[in-house]
């Protein structure tokens, strides 16, 4: 019965396509150069040996083959921990299109429309103003939450992520801040925008936030390391986090595991590892779907890689645009770091980056802990 069953789920993956694994690297089924490949550790060692960073794990896929899962340096410099390709980051607002997949997942379903208003789901939003008081012309949408350009301020409302409030009640805090400028009119990184589709999901589903992106995205892409909250039995796993003070790397002291927070942080709180960000990544490569299991479908996948915001000044750096949630190459500017137009991807404030390239069909995913400058920018990405 159980050589019945193997059968029948090798089947059933086989007719999705071969599995995704992330456990053993593969450079010929990558159709990559293993000897070429062998340089990104050594080029990554360099910056450890320079003090730029403690430590450092690196993933490349090509057409469902990792080509590269390397850890170099240490997940804590201090104690002499090695870094290990399972080590846990904070991987900060690289948590921001996963938010927006529980959005389109929900659309899906036909249970919200992009284009609703905020306050159909959240009454809190009624009446809100631009700064100086004078009513806007219309009202944010969902659709303006996720593409950074609804007006809503860039920062989360300070001394309430870690301070024990609630999801439901940082965002009410947020709701009675002024409008920035006019809705649709500019591209403003907005924490608190995303942190409202958080909610969103929240009051649509009828579940906590953290509870539907896990049973609806984690479970199903076997993200067994990626959480809101980690657990203490992953701590010891969990990179420290420098920064950069006078030229020197120094240990960057704070409470790295939010103690006593019940805000999930749903723009910038997960924790994970560069295997699961990878199977994420995969998923959206390769259309919604993953080992047989679909989050989104095509048109889905499509809607949020496709540029939204025109010809606004959008992104990070040159040549970008910004999708639903995603950061997209828009121009070839955005082509100089080698990505096909169309690739998409976000960073973190630790400097945590991770993309897709569909025109190569690839991926890529590399995770380190400092501060001082995001990850779309940081000399190491850009190097990587």
């Amino acid at each position: 019965m159980r050589t019945r069953i193997a059968i029948l789920l090798a089947a059933a993956v086989a007719a999705f396509g071969a599995a995704f694994v992330t456990e053993r690297t593969d450079p010929a089924g990558a159709g990559m150069d293993a000897a070429r490949l062998a340089r990104i550790p050594v080029r990554l060692q360099k910056f450890v040996d320079d003090g730029k960073a403690a430590g450092f794990v690196a993933l490349v896929a090509r057409h469902g083959h990792v080509a590269v899962l390397s850890a170099v340096g240490f997940q804590d410099r201090e104690k002499r921990i090695p870094m290990r390709t399972d080590s846990m980051f904070q991987i900060m607002s690289m948590t921001k299109p996963i938010t927006c997949t529980g959005i389109m997942i929900l659309m899906e379903e036909g249970r919200l429309a992009l284009i609703d208003p905020v306050e159909k789901y959240l009454p809190e939003f009624s009446g809100q103003k631009l700064a100086g008081g004078a009513k806007p012309a219309r009202l944010v949408t969902i659709r303006d939450l996720m593409t950074h350009t609804s007006g809503l301020p860039g920062g989360t409302p300070q001394g309430y992520v870690n301070a024990g409030h609630t999801l439901a009640e940082v965002v009410s805090v947020g709701s009675q801040l002024p409008l920035e400028f006019e809705p649709g009119s500019k591209w403003s990184y907005s924490n608190i925008g995303i942190a409202t589709l958080g909610r969103i999901i929240e009051v649509v589903s009828g579940k906590p936030f953290e509870q539907f992106i896990a049973e609806r995205i984690f479970a199903p892409l076997a993200m067994k390391d990626t959480h809101f909250f980690l657990p203490a039995e992953k701590h010891g796993r969990l990179a420290a986090v420098y920064t950069d003070k006078d030229g020197k790397l120094e240990r960057f002291d704070g409470d790295l595991f939010r103690t006593g927070a019940k805000y999930p942080v749903p723009e910038g709180g997960l924790y994970s590892t560069a295997s699961d960000m990878a199977r994420f990544y995969q998923m959206m490569l390769d259309k919604g779907s993953l080992d047989g299991r679909r989050i989104l479908s095509p048109d889905a996948v499509a809607v949020m890689t496709t540029v939204h915001t025109g010809e606004l000044k959008a992104g990070f750096a040159p040549g970008m645009g910004w999708g639903l949630g995603w950061s997209v190459v828009r121009e070839p500017a955005g082509t100089l770091r080698l990505n096909s137009m169309g690739s998409f991807g976000h960073g973190g404030a630790y400097r945590t980056f991770g993309w897709v390239d569909p025109g190569k069909d690839m991926l890529q995913v590399l995770m380190y802990q400092r501060t001082n400058g995001g990850g779309d920018v940081a000399d190491e990405i850009n190097s990587f």
